[in-house]
């Protein structure tokens, strides 16, 4: 019995501290600030239906708006946006005070 536990135990605290080591990996060092491929991405004409067919039914289909504003870059300072949020442990100020 001893001797199937020792292996097993073994793999266990392996993989437990292996792990963690993916997120260090998979961060990359600000890749999210590279020109990614879909910023490259053109809009496509609107589908054309050759005479005798049917158009198909686009009255639930998903409309993206056009952008008003340009998109504010994020600064070299700021995280991914896949990244979370810091957390912070600093108590509530109680209201009114």
């Amino acid at each position: 019995m001893n001797a199937l536990r020792t292996p097993v135990i073994g793999l266990v605290l392996a993989s437990l501290v292996l792990l963690p080591g993916c997120r260090v990996l998979k961060s990359g060092g600000g890749a999210c600030k590279k020109p990614q491929e879909y910023q490259q991405a053109e809009d496509l004409p609107a589908l054309r239906i050759p005479v005798g067919l049917d158009a198909p039914d686009t009255r639930t289909a998903l409309r993206i708006p056009q952008l008003q504003e340009p998109a504010v870059p994020r600064g070299q300072d700021e995280p991914c946006l896949e990244e979370p949020p810091a957390y912070s442990s600093t108590p509530a100020r109680p209201a009114g005070g």
